[in-house]
């Protein structure tokens, strides 16, 4: 059974940095697209970064571009996401998902969401 679990998320101070984690079952990451996505208070979801199955390429969305980080562990099976310079409009629950896309933007999700994990850039 496929299944991606978002852990890392919490309360922090802008500027600050969170590591967001997406535990993989079921599947190998590494031979599958994975994105991560964020939906604010009263906004749609939108995906802000995914990395290609083999190559590895990844992509970010303008708006995190610099400050976040997508990186893959094979033997961990699980994807992150590094966030540094965290802003208050970064407020947000995360979730990762398998995307059908990761070129120049980030496909559908083509997996269940999970949970997500809240973060809240605040002072």
């Amino acid at each position: 059974q496929v299944q991606l679990v978002e852990s890392g998320g919490g309360l922090v101070q802008p500027g600050g940095s969170l590591r967001l984690s997406c535990v993989v079952s079921g599947f190998t990451a590494e031979h599958y697209r994975t994105g991560w996505f964020r939906q604010a208070p009263g906004k749609e979801r939108e995906g802000i970064s995914c990395i290609s199955s083999s190559s590895g390429t990844t992509y970010y969305a303008n708006s995190v571009k610099g400050r976040f980080t997508i990186s893959r562990d094979n033997v961990q099976n699980t994807v992150y996401l590094q966030m540094n310079d965290l802003k208050p409009e970064d407020t947000a629950v995360y979730y990762c998902a398998v995307v059908s896309f990761c070129l120049g933007y980030v496909g559908r999700p083509m997996s269940s969401w999970g949970q997500g994990t809240q973060v809240i850039v605040s002072s």
